[in-house]
């Protein structure tokens, strides 16, 4: 670097020194991805996006899938499942302890920080406030149920690690049941606090799972969003052109458009997903048709009832049945990641008195 005298130094020209940053950030791979994840909730530990060196470090098979995207920042494709699985994996393990974490192939792989946000989200839902201060529930007497849990028994995963909270896990699938449970006994530090049961009635969501006297401080729920086989299938269509369309424009192209000639069935399990996991007769709106009337059995069981809305014009109709069957309380909670809005739809039988008691009851015996 040459020495200029004081009299010689001219101004930088901010253009030119934008232009040569951009080329530098273009040409050197970042260990770190700029957060995708705008909008997170605070507590949630993925606001600051990937930390590929130090998930590469603890799990190395994570190497091979992780590459520089045109833009130097490291990625991986989202489009490939091993490599997606492969990122969970590592994110479970780095940021929350979890041991051999795996699911049976052609299983829903769900993305880590959005399943992480709904946790937080009903944390907040049961603070109670203290002073000034609301103070989020932690530790077992907190218990959770988690409907439909799926062979990646992500919630339980998390709410165990974030807050120490105990969680029942149930769904239709006994292949799924049997995976959580290989899964919670490899980590023996979790596995106290966790049990999985079968729901052996496919038209039943609470019956059957929750006892005549448990009681439960908060229900959550990724419903099956799709109607029929084939409306998963365009669904998981649609995402593998869009994801083969942006590859192609960034020159990364690593997918082509999916094969016409593929099979429904293969389009979505080559996705993830199996049927309990993606649709239900009637879709989304059905399923939480079903959950709301049948929660009514269990008022005063449960202190909050929660499930995810992916579909906005879903929300109109069941607030209104909610409405009808008379709950006390109705939340609409909004979920940002980057550009994606989720909703968690929230509702209780039990009146501010009510829940008060339950509060102080459980805190005494925490």
């Amino acid at each position: 670097m040459t020495h200029q005298s004081k009299s010689s130094v001219k101004k930088p020209n901010r253009a030119a020194a934008s232009k040569r940053l951009a080329n530098k950030q273009a040409t050197s791979a970042k260990a770190t991805t700029p957060s995708p994840s705008k909008g997170l909730h605070p507590r949630n530990l993925h606001n600051n996006g990937y930390d590929f060196d130090s998930l590469i470090a603890c799990l190395p098979a994570l190497k091979s899938f992780v590459k520089p995207n045109p833009y130097g920042n490291l990625s991986i494709d989202f489009a490939n499942p091993n490599a997606v699985k492969a990122l969970n994996n590592a994110l479970l393990k780095h940021h929350y302890g979890v041991e051999q974490w795996d699911i049976p192939a052609g299983f829903l792989c769900p993305p880590i920080p959005g399943r992480a946000d709904y946790i937080h989200y009903i944390a907040d839902l049961l603070a109670v406030k203290k002073t000034n201060k609301k103070r989020v529930p932690k530790g077992p007497r907190v218990r959770a149920l988690d409907i439909g849990t799926g062979a990646n028994v992500i919630y339980p995963l998390i709410g165990i690690n974030a807050y120490g909270w105990q969680f029942v896990a149930s769904d239709i699938d006994p292949v799924s049941i049997a995976n959580a449970e290989r899964i919670l006994a490899a980590n023996t530090s979790l596995s106290d606090r966790f049990s999985a049961r079968l729901q052996t009635n496919a038209k039943q969501i609470f019956a059957g799972i929750i006892n005549q006297d448990e009681r439960f401080d908060v229900t959550l729920c990724n419903p099956p969003f799709h109607s029929s086989l084939a409306e998963a299938s365009a669904g998981t269509s649609r995402k593998l052109q869009n994801l083969a369309a942006n590859q192609r424009a960034r020159g990364t192209a690593k997918v082509s458009p999916q094969d016409p000639a593929k099979s429904a069935a293969d389009t979505v399990l080559n996705f993830g997903g199996q049927k309990a996991e993606l649709w239900c007769d009637g879709g989304e709106q059905a399923f939480l048709t079903l959950m709301i009337n049948e929660s009514q059995q269990f008022a005063s069981q449960c202190l909050w009832f929660t499930s995810l809305v992916s579909k906005k014009e879903n929300l109109k109709p069941a607030k209104a049945l909610l409405s009808q069957v008379k709950a006390k309380q109705v939340r609409e909670i909004e979920m940002h990641q980057g550009n994606k809005i989720t909703r968690i739809l929230a509702w209780t039988f039990l009146t501010e008195e009510q829940q008060l008691l339950w509060q102080q009851y459980r805190d005494a015996n925490c």
